[in-house]
């Protein structure tokens, strides 16, 4: 608290989160291929922090804790269908009780009629219905390439997604909201700091990038460093996960062609944020704002034979987190601590000298960055679990990694000595006491068989839900409509 001097005006907040990044597709993250040079240079200007770990490898129950700090199984949000409780308070909220008005321009990926869940203002909506039953998107001749199949292997290249449409309109709402901030400033009439949240679909598949930002690619992808490929040796999870997408083998064409997608949508959302930093240094607005940038999750892209993201593996559990506080913190530093995304929520609130939530797991890493030597547990969890029967959840703590699969064998790596994790630990007798440590420290407050019941109980109670707004078809009152047109291949 207290981290500007006395009589300082308290900083702006500027959150940019995106969806379905791989940190490992950055340059400030080593990627000698991938244009990022907004990302870069805001890195250049902040803190990269190399090992931070969303709370679940899928986006509406990574987002909802990343809003509330707390695990998964405490919001009981554990699949893209799960409400959160409006009853609990989010980060937004907290801003909101510091004297804050936060403002949400694009995605936050909830369901259920409370749009909101603590900011006063939302301009652009998400891509698709605020509630269960709602009509989906129609994405046209890209049908099917938004979720995890092979059609979206299949259906990949140059070309347009609607979810880039739907993030040009962030980037424009967020930079006529930044101009507005700097006319009223130039008046003197900006009389409070801002908080404004930018929520981006990009790089999210489908793997359709427009043509400009394709060729910037095409015939310099490379394949994925361990393909992998299909065998009985699998964990008996991926087996299960590769048959059911599609992705037992997966042809050469369609791995670089996917690929040059991705790496082109992150270039091109690279390029939007450029966009919205430009219009805060413009405004003269960016002297004393905290910036964050981070996302909900990471993507396979062709690693371990896997695509999207559903795993534990680093490119799916791992996020960015570049954070910037001009004259405030280091500049140009490189933060390697064990950290979980809730604790970049603690971070924001702290910053901004907001009161912690109440029942939070975020740790603020501003005393670990100004190396205050705090107390610092190098820990993380993520959490997965489905309506098929997935009861899954991972911790990381110092080197070691767990990965806990209910009813099936876990997996434990070293990441110090195995960073790309090809050497499963488990029948290790040298590893067994870490293995018993770290299998404690999953189940610490984690019941799987109660996930199981909870979920169950959330199924019965989806369908009441669903056929009550197919009947009833309320207004998405949050939503930017994506229209079939706006999805095609070259």
């Amino acid at each position: 608290m207290n981290h500007q001097s006395p009589g300082a005006q308290r900083p702006n907040l500027l959150y940019i989160h995106s969806d379905q990044h791989n940190p490992a597709v950055t340059g400030c993250y080593g990627d000698p291929l991938v244009q990022t040079p907004n990302l870069d240079r805001l890195a250049e200007q902040g803190i990269v922090f190399e090992n931070v770990y969303c709370p679940s490898p899928i986006c509406v129950p990574s987002r909802m804790s990343m809003l509330t700090g707390r695990h998964p199984y405490e919001n009981e949000v554990w699949t893209n269908n799960h409400i959160l409780d409006s009853g609990i308070p989010t980060f937004a909220h907290a801003m909101g009780a510091a004297g804050y008005r936060p403002v949400l321009i694009g995605r936050m990926h909830a369901l259920g009629p409370d749009q909101l869940h603590g900011y006063a203002e939302r301009l652009v909506g998400d891509h698709g219905p605020n509630h269960l039953g709602g009509p989906g998107v129609d994405h046209g001749m890209l049908s099917g390439t938004a979720g995890p199949a092979r059609v979206s292997l299949e259906k990949s290249g140059p070309g347009q997604s609607a979810y880039q449409v739907h993030d040009e309109d962030v980037t424009a709402a967020t930079v006529d909201y930044l101009n507005r901030l700097g006319v009223r400033k130039r008046a003197g009439v900006l009389d409070e700091p801002f908080s404004v949240s930018v929520g981006f679909m990009l790089p999210h598949q489908p793997f359709v990038a427009r043509r400009a930002d394709y060729d910037l690619y095409q015939g310099k992808m490379t394949m994925p460093k361990h393909p992998e490929p299909f065998s009985e040796d699998l964990h008996p999870y991926f087996r299960w996960w590769r048959e059911q997408c599609g992705i037992v083998e997966v042809t050469e064409a369609e791995i670089l062609r996917a690929r040059t997608a991705y790496w082109a949508l992150v270039t091109r959302m690279d390029a939007m944020i450029g966009e919205i930093l430009e219009a805060l240094r413009a405004n003269d607005l960016a002297e004393n704002t905290v910036i964050l940038y981070s996302s909900d999750h990471g993507e396979q892209v062709g690693e371990h034979g896997l695509w999207w993201k559903q795993t534990f593996y680093e490119h799916s559990a791992t996020v960015p987190a570049i954070l910037s506080w001009p004259g405030v913190l280091p500049e140009g530093i490189r933060c390697d601590r064990v950290i979980s995304a809730l604790d970049l929520n603690a971070t924001m609130l702290d910053a901004l000298d907001a009161l912690p939530l109440p029942s939070s797991h975020g740790r603020s890493v501003l005393p670990l960055v100004r190396d205050e030597n705090p107390q610092w547990e190098d820990i993380a969890f993520s959490e997965y679990c489905t309506d098929e029967g997935c009861i899954h959840r991972m911790v990381r703590r110092g080197d070691w990694k767990l990965n806990y699969y209910h009813g099936q064998p876990p997996q434990l790596f070293n990441l110090k000595e195995d960073p790309d994790e090809l050497h499963d630990r488990t029948q290790d007798p040298m590893c067994q006491e870490i293995q018993e440590i770290l299998t404690q420290r999953v189940l610490e407050g984690w019941n799987p068989d109660l996930v199981a019941e909870k979920m169950a109980a959330r199924r019965a109670e989806r369908k009441i839900l669903t056929d009550w707004a197919r009947h009833t078809q309320p207004k998405d009152l949050y939503r930017r409509n994506l229209l079939p047109e706006m999805d095609y291949l070259d």
